[in-house]
């Protein structure tokens, strides 16, 4: 397998562990996908600058986090910007009785010294669906 191939697998492990942290509820597994100087945009625009900022977000959230239903995310494309630098597009979708609401984020990652990748910034966008 060449380096590009393990590399898309390995951001690709990521998101899925996003999926996984973010049902289980799991703070401490999600955090450890961060980059210490972390930028994160919620879903609702908040912004939370560096690891700290993230963590206390996380750590006062995601226990109490509600949702009818689960979520699924899936990298859908993956561009490198250097070899140590790649933004990934993601598909969020939240599957709910009442129907599904999606999520467009944005995250840039880099590949550290051990071989991991980190999620360094993230913007996320809720999906507007037009009704005719």
């Amino acid at each position: 397998m060449d380096t590009e191939t393990s590399d898309i697998k390995a951001i690709e492990q990521v998101v899925a562990t996003v999926e996984r942290t973010q049902r289980a509820k799991d703070v401490e597994g999600f955090l450890a996908l961060f980059h210490h100087d972390a930028l994160w945009t919620t879903g609702h625009g908040k912004v939370l600058l560096g690891l700290d900022a993230i963590a206390e977000f996380t750590r006062a959230v995601l226990p109490a986090a509600s949702w009818d239903g689960e979520v699924t995310y899936e990298a859908v494309h993956t561009q490198f910007l250097r070899p140590d630098v790649a933004a990934v597009k993601v598909r969020q979708v939240y599957h709910s009785a009442e129907g599904d609401a999606e999520g467009a984020p944005l995250y840039v990652m880099t590949k550290h010294e051990d071989g991991r990748w980190l999620l360094h910034a993230g913007q996320n966008t809720e999906v507007h669906v037009e009704q005719s």
